[in-house]
């Protein structure tokens, strides 16, 4: 029987825990710090549109991780920012009978490009999820999804191409923990039309009228479909799912609030966030293949700076990044 290990137990591997636990799939979610400490002694407050409940999970410390077998497999659900340290640890963990994690499947969920390569020096068999969710985690041993019927949407597949076994188990699984998914040979595709999307996060960090934000969202996204297909990728339109997806929605009072996506709720936490791993991913691909990318770059170099001077969120206007 196949026993996942979530490897971050923030909104997306709290909530997969929270369904796999309702679902009776095997798990073991890893977390750090209050957030591990506080579900490991409370439970998780699970937010859902139409109940809020306190779930009961199967959760260890990362500094004491559960043993790991041969059927198990990885999801890596930790920011974009913390990958190379999380699959450095991870690789080299031991297996029952022989061997190493490095031999596992590991299913990487990250924003941007780089966690696969970064998880590629390590491990033999990478596989990429694209997964939308509208969460949040802002308060310790707090989880909101405010989307139904399903939690999200994710396209999984085996990277940096093709399709087998594992990738169709874990799709079937996710399916079963209530969301909508689809395998793909073509995961890079889908990774990369993510990545359009999420270079607008860094939007939410700055003060301005709705007219004004979405403007400089319009703009971030033009300038990153031009470096990506510079670049060689051929983002995925939304027409190409082969699953469903016209039922699912957020709902209103769920919890949700529009403009608080996971930037905004890193700087909210005062936590580190993955804004090099979007915008400056599109920065580091335009200087590699002559694209300039003023405006990216802009908006990276102005959220690195609120982080540096340890301001939230709206205390300073997007007027100060660029004029639109």
């Amino acid at each position: 029987m196949t026993r996942y290990i979530i490897i971050g137990a923030g909104a997306v591997g709290a909530s997969l825990a929270a369904e796999f636990e309702r679902s009776g799939i095997a798990y073991a979610l890893v977390g750090r710090g209050q957030q591990a400490a506080h579900i490991a002694a409370h439970g998780l407050t699970y937010r859902r549109p139409k109940e809020t409940r306190n779930v009961r999970l199967n959760i260890h410390d990362t500094a004491s991780p559960p043993s790991l077998a041969p059927g198990d497999i990885l999801l890596l659900t930790v920011k974009s920012q913390d990958v190379e340290a999380a699959t450095e640890f991870w690789a080299w963990q031991p297996v029952e009978g022989g061997g190493l994690a490095a031999d596992l499947p590991l299913v990487t969920f990250q924003n941007g490009l780089a966690a696969e390569d970064i998880a590629l020096r390590r491990f033999a068999h990478v596989y990429a999820a694209s997964i939308l969710i509208p969460a949040r985690f802002t308060v310790t041993g707090e989880v909101v999804v405010g989307s139904e019927p399903q939690l999200g949407v994710v396209t999984v597949g085996r990277y940096p191409h093709g399709l087998d076994d594992t990738a169709r188990t874990i799709a079937a699984d996710l399916t079963a923990a209530n969301y909508l998914v689809e395998a793909r040979a073509d995961i890079r595709r889908w990774k990369s039309a993510k990545l359009e999307h999420n270079v607008t996060n860094v939007v939410e960090l700055f003060a301005g009228d709705r007219e004004v934000r979405t403007k400089a969202a319009d703009a971030l996204v033009t300038e990153a479909r031009r470096v990506l297909q510079a670049a060689g990728h051929d983002p995925a339109a939304r027409s190409e799912r082969s699953v469903d997806i016209s039922g699912w929605r957020i709902v209103e009072g769920s919890g949700i609030e529009r403009g608080q996506q996971s930037t905004w709720q890193s700087f909210t936490r005062g936590a580190s966030s993955e804004v090099d791993y979007l915008n400056g991913e599109i920065v580091r691909l335009g200087r590699l293949h002559g694209v300039e990318t003023p405006l990216n770059a802009a908006f990276q170099r102005a959220a690195a700076e609120l982080a540096r001077d340890g301001r939230k969120p709206g205390t300073r206007d997007i007027h100060e990044v660029a004029r639109f």
